[in-house]
């Protein structure tokens, strides 16, 4: 707990670099489904005055709910898309409003009754899955911020020179406020560049603020301000879709935080920050707001100014339940022009397609599962989103899920990860499209030359420890089988390893470049860009590579793909050159281990650990 007047003075900091982005959702909800200047403001106050108790629930806590961490709550951009679906669905204004509401509540206490039990479920959401939302997320948001950016409302007009002006001038302000400045200057680059855009018009006469002065200085939002809440069942599920992807979402935020602040962070956390958002909805719902997660701007915040302090956000909370009870402040920010709006939400919204697009690096795309994954969730979220009208050719209640880019391509993403890595009839050898697909009972019925045919790619050079791991047939599962290969390697005599050592090549050399050392060399080297240097890196890499050889008589031999970043594998091959001769034969030894690894996931998919894990509980039973 800090002093009073540092909590304030921070707290104010995140309400900045929140704002923007805290209202953006019912600015765009209302445009879209046609709500009035005066309709928008409440929604705008509502929005706020929620943010602000949900903030304090996650951050301070109670009972078994809100993970007391320094996370700011905010309306998730996910529920944009399927919420405006919704809406326009019911007729669009008021009425849509009311069914949305009755999604909101109904998928905020299912959120809450579910955080125990989707704690346990983080396994079946791995970067594959994470990256792909995130990344449709971003990219289904862009046409929105592109339909303002050309005027919004009902007429917009892609051939206005104005339009354009203040879309890229609002977004260039952002852009060099960004490079620039650092600290906190930069972390309201947006709050600045809506201000200055805004000006402009106003003084340009294009933005108008009359409903300033015919708004009270005070107002309290007042539940189901709308009319009672109407309920639809396949609005309802389109709204838990949502609130399962946003839980996704929190998880990561969750983890994030608790390393910037140096808290482990387990199930039961997750639990507590699924409550709060579960019941922070719930209350939206009722306040008249919309779903509620984690603000990724503010752990970044948390990250950048190393203030973690939680009840700093608490404090953050206190001000946005003021500001939401003050319409005139609601009805400054429904004065903002269109097209400078939609100007900063180009800038926010592809942000958050690169953060996705961060969570993907992460991703083995070596495993062509995973591709499939991603290309096919982002084709069918791409579709939906390019050409909204398909869902009519759908069922009244399939058009809400496949009228959402977002929520099609969430649901495909997290189906086709259990399809493919979690679900079938057992390990196989998967490599790329148009191999035979070979089960385990053939693997254990190999002769020794079919077997070190098979599998002798997991290793460079001579296949030895291939035939040694063929010893220890039959292979139960999988992970036999892949024991069996680390046991024949460090079981090895030393002549034996040093002479697999020496047949790794170079890293960053042009005979991996040029295919001469194996498609598995290159594809390995090419996950890093290994394959693609420019000069002066590949001269770096042959530097080091010389010197390496030179101490210790083998190549540097990095698992690259563990280590994507290039300057991390220079830092990492210079580190070692310190080591003694026999850590490095050790440590050579377990490098060549993570890349038969990594190969062995390539050639062997695993098995269903469901079907395993039941079987193994009856079984043990049985017996």
């Amino acid at each position: 707990m800090l002093p009073a007047g540092k909590l304030a003075v921070y707290g104010v900091q995140h309400v900045l670099a929140f704002y923007a982005g805290a209202v953006i959702v019912p600015i765009l909800l209302a445009g879209a489904i046609g709500l009035s200047e005066r309709e928008l403001i409440h929604l705008i106050n509502a929005d706020l005055f929620t943010c602000g108790i949900a903030s304090i629930i996650q951050s301070v806590g109670f009972w078994k709910i809100g993970v007391r961490l320094p996370l700011l709550q905010g309306v998730t951009f996910t529920a944009v898309s399927p919420m405006i679906a919704i809406g326009l669905a019911a007729g669009g204004g008021t009425e849509g409003l009311l069914v949305i509401y009755g999604a909101v509540i109904v998928a905020g206490l299912f959120t809450f009754l579910i955080a125990p039990w989707f704690s346990k479920l983080i396994r079946f959401f791995p970067p594959v899955v994470t990256g792909t939302v995130i990344t449709i997320i971003g990219l289904a948001l862009l046409p929105v911020a592109a339909q303002d950016a050309v005027g919004g409302g009902s007429a917009p007009d892609p051939t206005s020179a104005r339009n354009l002006a203040y879309a890229l001038g609002t977004l260039a302000v952002i852009v060099v406020i960004q490079r620039v400045f650092r600290g906190f200057t930069a972390t309201v680059a947006v709050l600045i560049g809506l201000v200055l855009g805004t000006g402009v018009a106003w003084l340009l006469g294009d933005a108008t603020f009359a409903a300033v002065g015919e708004s009270s200085w005070f107002g309290v939002t007042t539940p189901f301000y709308f009319g009672w809440p109407k309920f639809a069942g396949a609005a309802i599920v389109s709204m838990i879709v949502v609130m399962l992807i946003t839980a996704v979402e929190t998880t990561g935020d969750v983890f994030a935080t608790g390393e910037i602040v140096d808290k482990r962070v387990g199930r039961e956390d997750i639990a507590r920050a699924l409550r709060a958002d579960g019941l922070a909805t719930t209350i939206g719902g009722v306040l008249n707001s919309f779903p509620y997660t984690c603000f990724a701007e503010n752990v970044g915040l948390v990250r950048l100014t190393r203030v973690q302090s939680r009840y700093v956000v608490a404090a953050a909370g206190v001000f946005m339940i003021l500001i939401g009870l003050v319409p005139k402040a609601g009805a400054v920010v429904a004065g903002i022009p269109h097209p400078v709006l939609g100007g900063a939400a180009l800038a926010m919204f592809a942000t958050v397609a690169v953060v996705g697009i961060q969570t993907l690096a992460r991703v083995d795309f070596h495993d062509h599962r995973n591709v499939v994954i991603v290309g096919t969730s982002l084709g069918l979220a791409m579709f939906v989103t390019a050409q909204p009208d398909v869902a009519k050719a759908l069922p009244g209640w399939a058009q809400i899920v496949f009228g959402s880019g977002i929520t099609l391509g969430s649901i495909t993403a997290i189906v086709l990860n259990l399809v493919f890595h979690h679900v079938g009839r057992g390990p196989a050898i998967a490599g790329a499209p148009g191999t035979p697909t070979i089960r385990l009972g053939e693997v254990n019925r190999m002769s020794r030359e079919e077997f070190v045919a098979a599998f002798g790619r997991l290793f460079q050079g001579p296949t030895d420890v291939v035939g040694r791991a063929y010893d220890r047939k039959p292979f139960a599962d999988t992970a036999a089988l892949r024991t069996a290969f680390q046991e024949a390697l460090f079981a090895a005599p030393r002549e034996e390893q040093r002479a697999l050592m020496a047949a790794y090549p170079d890293l960053g050399g042009d005979r991996v470049a040029d295919g001469e050392e194996g498609d598995d060399s290159r594809e390995d080297q090419a996950s890093a860009g290994l394959t693609r240097l420019s000069d002066d890196d590949r001269a770096e890499f042959a530097e080091l590579a010389a010197a390496y050889r030179e101490r210790f008589g083998i190549p540097l031999i990095v698992c690259v793909r563990e280590h994507p970043d290039r300057a991390a594998i220079l830092r990492e091959g210079r580190r070692r050159l310190g080591n003694s001769p026999a850590q490095e034969h050790a440590a050579a030894l377990i490098e060549i281990a993570k890349v038969a690894n990594r190969r062995f996931e390539d050639l062997v998919a695993e098995a269903n650990p469901i079907a395993t894990a039941r079987a193994g509980a009856f079984g043990s039973g049985a017996r």
